[in-house]
């Protein structure tokens, strides 16, 4: 069983083996920090009496051995102020081996002190140093080693030994070394040598590339065969501060809002360091070096040491961007490693840090008064009105908004925002009339986008007055109304009277006469007295005409003024035709097509058509002419109001013929239009007609030739 002590100091050893650097930036060229000599050998001694140096220690830490403490693992025994290793008081030690412990800011390490003479029976006591199991012949003891990166030749360097502890010797027993770093990649950077076991390095490491290596060492025969192992070795690599604090950026932005409070978090710096992190080589501090402009204080911003975070420093008045001499500011932050200290390695990066805006200041108008001249009957803008707003352009506590608040009750006038300069234009969007209102006074109200802070408000500047002047023009004839709907009878008589014009000159004040004259009248039918503005006409009035739509008739007059220069105004007049029965009606179809063996005699169903209006057209009466003899073969009968059945009496031969007609109208008085329909008899097989190309034959002369036939064999 370990005593506690000794298993105490072994882990605080093994841990401090682990993390602490022997070589800095400020060693001597070619020195190694630690015992310089890594092993001695004391002879045994039944009792080591107080006082009586046992051997004296080489160690140096290369920066001139200040602080350097020293433990033993065998209670009672020191390293005094000369470097010897001295019993405390008188002490009987029987084990074979003792570890001296050497430890400064600069270096750690370990040397093995032998005892060498020691009785048989305590060959077995650095077993129970170590708490090991007892072996009845050899036990392989490899301790944890430790190498400092980027040491310089000559190479190869001891780093430790492993020991074998045995009853015998045997000389056929031989050290051998295996894994990653040596016959494993990254090969031959660990040695061992086969006879006495030391360890060494063959080449300058690098931390960031490897950090520990584990490999395993075993003892063999001279044929290969294993004897004792393997035992795991830890090689652990020190750090050196060879690697500077890298910012992630070049360049970092952050903003703040001007008038925040003392204290307030702009933004964070963070900057990497390859070295260690469990040690200062990695240990970052951050500092500001330059601000610039440095007005109006060069400490505006402080950077925590430890976390990188920059906080304003200067008070919420002075940090008013209106105020001053920039709205960015430049800072140069310096991140160094071993915790800040002077012998830390440094990187730098920028910090732009801008102040932005809040809205802290109302827009004002540049006049309390603004006047605007307007010709009647014009729209558009009138006027640009200025503002002055000291907050960040093309903010929204920048940008204005206008409104009208009084004096457009007919809103004539509209305001908008220039986007371009922040100004407002107002615009007139309804006509304005001199002889109505020659005068408008307009109150318009500024405002922001954005809500101003709350103890910033609006004041007098923020309104203004706008005295709009109408400037008179001759304004041309208006015609009332417009338009001007007559109705009237078509067909009236011409010179018949039509319509009274009426165009009267806004211009009131002016006494101006008007003219009238025809600017379009499309079928030539209308006449106009120029003074006047009576409308006549000059031919007669067709509702049918082409001219007519929906029985409507439009004509387009101008009235002309008698100012300088002359003006003009239009008017149009639309005429509503009420219909005369002044056309007569007609039948179609026009062609009908029977078979002449056919069992339906009925021939065709036809109807009637006018181009009067009700009641001057339907319902239609078709009937047969008044000729001698039609009505034996023909007949024609009513099937509604507007349509009539044909009908055959008797069979006829394939022919065409023409079926008189007449048809009637019921308007008052009737118009009667007498009319033909030709009926083709074909002769009909399967789904096709065969029709006659040859004349028509008149249905009466047909009618004469068979009362004929009929007639003669009687004589």
């Amino acid at each position: 069983m370990m005593e506690t002590g000794v298993r105490v100091f072994l882990v605080f050893l093994l841990h401090q083996a682990a993390n602490v650097g022997c070589q800095q930036e400020g060693h001597h060229e070619g020195c190694v920090p630690g015992f310089q000599v890594k092993q001695y050998q004391v002879a045994y001694r039944r009792t080591f009496q107080k006082g009586l140096p046992l051997l004296q220690v080489e160690f140096d830490d290369c920066a001139g051995n200040e602080d350097v403490a020293f433990e033993v693992s065998a209670p009672g025994f020191c390293v005094d102020g000369d470097l010897n290793l001295v019993p405390l008081q008188d002490v009987t030690y029987s084990r074979p081996v003792m570890f001296i412990h050497g430890l400064s800011a600069h270096a750690a390490d370990v040397a093995q002190v032998d005892i060498s003479g020691l009785p048989h029976e305590s060959q077995h006591a650095l077993k129970e140093i170590l708490g090991l199991p007892h072996r009845s012949k050899r036990s392989l003891l490899v301790p944890p080693m430790i190498v400092t990166e980027n040491q310089r030749a000559p190479f190869p360097r001891i780093i430790g030994r492993s020991h074998v502890i045995s009853t015998e010797k045997s000389w056929d027993h031989i050290f051998r070394l295996t894994g990653p770093g040596a016959d494993q990649d990254p090969k031959g950077l660990f040695t061992i040598d086969i006879d006495t076991g030391d360890v060494s390095v063959t080449r300058s490491l690098d931390r960031e590339a490897i950090d520990s290596y584990q490999l395993e060492v075993s003892t063999t025969d001279l044929n290969g065969n294993l004897v004792e192992g393997p035992v795991i070795l830890v090689i652990t690599v020190i750090d050196q501060n060879d690697n500077r604090p890298i910012f992630k950026e070049t360049r970092y932005t952050g903003e703040v809002l001007e008038g925040s409070p003392t204290g307030t978090t702009v933004m964070t710096m963070m900057a990497l360091d390859a070295d260690d992190p469990a040690t200062d080589n990695a240990a970052l501090r951050y500092n500001i070096i330059r601000q610039s402009p440095d007005k109006p204080s060069p400490n505006m911003f402080y950077i925590d040491a430890e976390r990188g975070d920059i906080v304003t420093v200067i008070s919420p008045a002075l940090l008013d961007r209106e105020t001053l001499p920039t709205t960015t500011y430049e800072l140069e932050i310096v991140a160094k490693d071993m915790a800040g200290s002077e012998v830390g390695l440094t990187g730098t990066a920028t910090a732009t840090i801008t102040i932005t805006d809040k809205n802290d200041h109302a827009p004002e108008f540049t006049h309390p008064l603004f006047e605007a001249y307007v010709y009647e009957g014009s729209t558009g803008v009138v006027v640009n009105l200025t503002v002055d707003d000291r907050d960040d352009p093309a903010t929204g506590a920048w940008r204005a908004v206008y409104s009208i608040i009084n004096g457009d009750p007919t809103r004539s006038f509209e305001i908008q925002t220039n986007p371009d300069n922040n100004e407002g234009m107002l615009s007139v969007i309804k006509p304005l009339d001199y002889e109505g209102t020659a005068f408008h006074k307009i109150f318009i109200k500024v405002e922001n986008e954005d809500h101003l802070v709350p103890d910033v408000g609006y004041g007098p500047s923020s309104t203004a007055t706008v005295q709009v002047r109408v400037l008179d023009i001759n304004e041309g004839p208006v015609f009332f109304p417009d338009p001007l709907i007559v109705t009237r009878m078509e067909n009236i008589p011409v010179e018949s009277f039509v319509a009274s014009l009426n165009a009267t000159d806004p211009d009131t004040l002016q006494l101006q006469s008007v003219r009238y004259a025809i600017l379009r009248d499309p079928a030539g039918w209308l006449t106009v007295n120029q003074l006047r503005g009576t409308v006549n006409t000059l031919a007669s009035l067709d509702r049918e005409s082409p001219y007519v739509h929906d029985n409507k008739y439009t004509a387009v007059f101008i009235a002309i003024d008698n100012g300088s220069p002359p003006a003009t105004g239009t008017g149009t007049l639309i005429i509503y035709l009420e219909d005369y029965n002044d056309n007569a009606p007609y039948v179609v179809p026009s062609v009908a097509q029977v078979c002449e063996d056919a069992h339906d005699m009925n021939v065709a169903i036809v109807g009637g058509r006018d181009k009067d209006l009700p009641p001057n057209g339907a319902p239609f009466n078709i009937e047969l002419a008044k000729q001698p003899g039609l009505d034996k073969t023909w007949k024609v009968t009513r099937v509604n109001s507007t349509h009539s059945q044909i009908m055959l009496l008797q069979s006829l031969k394939k022919a065409n013929y023409q079926l008189p007609l007449i048809i009637t109208d019921s308007g008052v008085p009737p118009l009667s239009n007498n009319t033909e329909v030709k009926v083709q008899v074909c002769v009909c097989k399967k789904s096709k007609m065969l029709c006659s190309s040859a004349h028509s034959h008149h249905a009466s002369l047909l009618i004469m030739l068979t009362t004929l036939m009929l007639v003669l064999p009687c004589l």
